[in-house]
């Protein structure tokens, strides 16, 4: 890579996104180049391309550098003349990174891209489902606020959040995020995670110690499965267990159970193996349990967020930089 005033990209930049693109980032993006912007997310039907629909519609663009959130980036995408690519991804698994790397292409990901909305929801889901949120619009609307000879004070009374204990599990981007909103509203937060040194609880004490267990913790070998039948016992009876990170940090079977036998209070869940549920499963039958279908990071915010980190990297690249939010840092050795 070499300076701005001899790099022959500078300004020249052909820039095809199906991801999309908002904010003040997204001017800094037409100042480096010409901008086609046709995001994934906006097709009625879906339309997500595979490697070979990705490289032709880039080649048919004239692109020199690709943005994507969904599209699979592998294969013939390589065989174009990129500058670079871009995943609005925090973790670009939509790219073959070792290919890409390969092929000498550096690839910008979007670390912590939709921080504070998914820690937004986890706020919204332990308050959803601990104060019965649910169950109590379905009663305004359907007339039934009186059913049974009963009052709402007396079916839907529970504890206050201010006071009580939350365990984070997962200190990074989201967890943080999660940390200062929970403490705002007046809980202790206590956290694991053991590559931060201020999350320095055991996973075994947190459980037995929080009122609320807030998963933020990325699905890796290490942590698949990390809440198995085991875990959710040393739990404390009565707890509430959230996960608006990924369904694979559970066993959905032993949580399942856990809710059945009484002995934790209540669940809410923001994501599925295969993103959804089966019609059969007991889950949906369960008035203690509050699903959302994975859309903790649905946020406007988390697309301008993304828009920058995109526009930031290729500014630095441009300039012969090495970007912060660069994936394959080794692209660029000599």
């Amino acid at each position: 890579m070499t300076d701005t005033d001899t790099n022959p990209h500078t300004g020249n930049l052909v820039i095809f996104s199906t991801a999309p693109l908002r904010g003040p980032g997204l001017a800094t993006l037409e100042g480096l180049g010409t901008v086609i912007c046709d995001p994934w997310i906006d097709q009625h039907p879906l339309r997500i391309y595979d490697a070979q629909g990705l490289a032709n519609r880039a080649r048919d663009e004239g692109a020199n550098v690709i943005i994507c959130e969904a599209d699979r980036c592998a294969g013939a995408v390589f065989e174009l003349p990129l500058f670079a690519i871009g995943s609005t991804r925090g973790d670009p698994t939509n790219v073959d990174l070792d290919g890409a790397t390969a092929a000498g292409i550096p690839v910008l990901r979007a670390p912590g891209r939709n921080a504070d909305g998914v820690a937004e929801l986890a706020v919204a889901m332990t308050f959803g489902v601990t104060r019965h949120l649910v169950a109590a619009d379905h009663e305004v609307r359907s007339c039934t606020v009186f059913a049974g000879g009963t009052i709402p004070y007396q079916r839907h009374r529970a504890a206050q959040l201010a006071g009580q204990t939350v365990g984070l599990v997962g200190l990074g981007a989201v967890g943080r995020a999660a940390k200062w909103r929970f403490e705002g509203l007046g809980m202790r937060v206590i956290a694991h995670d053991p590559y931060a040194s201020d999350a320095s609880w055991e996973l075994d004490d947190l459980l037995a110690e929080a009122d609320v267990v807030s998963m933020h913790a990325a699905v890796t070998p290490e942590t698949h499965h990390l809440m198995n039948a085991e875990r959710f016992a040393r739990m404390r009876p009565g707890a509430v267990y959230v996960n608006t990170a990924r369904a694979g940090l559970h066993d959905l079977d032993a949580l399942v159970d856990a809710l059945a036998s009484g002995h934790l209070g209540a669940a809410a869940l923001d994501h599925f193996d295969g993103e959804q549920l089966p019609p059969d499963h007991p889950l949906l039958t369960m008035d203690n349990v509050l699903l959302s279908p994975h859309i903790g990071g649905a946020t406007t915010d988390t697309e301008a967020v993304h828009t920058s980190l995109m526009a930031d990297g290729l500014t630095a690249l441009l300039a012969g930089g090495r970007p912060a939010n660069l994936a394959n840092p080794e692209v660029l050795e000599p």
